[in-house]
């Protein structure tokens, strides 16, 4: 009886119960990737500097390969452990004017190179109107190049990403949208937790999505992810013009 109650009162929860439970659960994640990560990273450095000392030395072309290649995953799973250390203890962030449009241009500039190596377009839609809001430039620009690259993990050859931004009264508003497989909603409700993995629907590990969400909160905004019937997938992230003063 007890049971049946309980789950009674979960399906009955309001929309604020469901983001304060949501928030918890990755404030508890924050931690445990932050405690995981200290661990991990000294290790990594320790097999990264052995395999670069053992390099100087070795001469045999197929010891040298393997060596490169075990310096060059201890260096990705590096790469990895910042970005976990950027989801759980972020910088603080650094806010100055920053142009909307220039700054989801400067975006897709950035991703050019590696989209037309896999046969992928990325279209820019901004108002003509000034669309200045008061941000840490070089954090959003992480969090939006990493909305671009999950986009194109979800297309894998020959698509498409619409990248576009507008404000709407004091609330700024930039969409990633792809024309991937789409994501079905049991993958959506994990999408932006650290070490959940959305391969199923070619989307990796999803590191880059939780230091996404992790710069938007940070900036008093929220990142939501939906996927049409038609297929793809939408991201949209909004933003406040104007910081409260601390």
């Amino acid at each position: 009886m007890f049971l049946h109650d309980m789950i009674e009162i979960m399906s009955q929860a309001s929309p604020e119960f469901e983001a304060r439970l949501e928030s918890a659960k990755l404030d508890a994640m924050k931690e445990l990737a932050y405690g995981a990560s200290h661990e991990i990273n000294n290790p990594l450095a320790n097999i990264s500097a052995r395999a670069q000392a053992l390099l100087r030395d070795e001469q045999d072309p197929d010891r040298r390969r393997t060596i490169e290649a075990i310096n060059e995953q201890s260096l990705r799973a590096h790469e990895m452990i910042s970005d976990l250390m950027l989801f759980s203890r972020p910088p603080a962030l650094e806010y100055t004017e920053v142009d909307l449009a220039a700054l989801i241009k400067q975006s897709a500039d950035e991703a050019k190179e590696v989209l037309q190596l896999h046969e992928v377009g990325i279209e820019l839609v901004v108002k003509a109107e000034p669309s200045t809001i008061q941000a840490d430039r070089s954090q959003l620009l992480i969090a939006i190049g990493a909305l671009v690259r999950n986009s194109l993990e979800a297309i894998g050859t020959a698509g498409n990403i619409k990248l576009s931004a507008r404000i709407e009264k004091e609330q700024a508003k930039v969409l990633v949208e792809d024309d991937g497989p789409g994501i079905p909603p049991e993958i959506r409700e994990h999408m932006f937790e650290p070490f959940y993995s959305g391969r199923e629907a070619g989307r990796g590990l999803g590191f880059g999505l939780s230091k996404c969400w992790r710069i938007v909160s940070e900036h008093g905004g929220i990142i939501k992810v939906e996927s049409p019937e038609a297929g793809g997938a939408i991201f949209s992230i909004s933003l406040p013009t104007k910081q409260k003063t601390r």
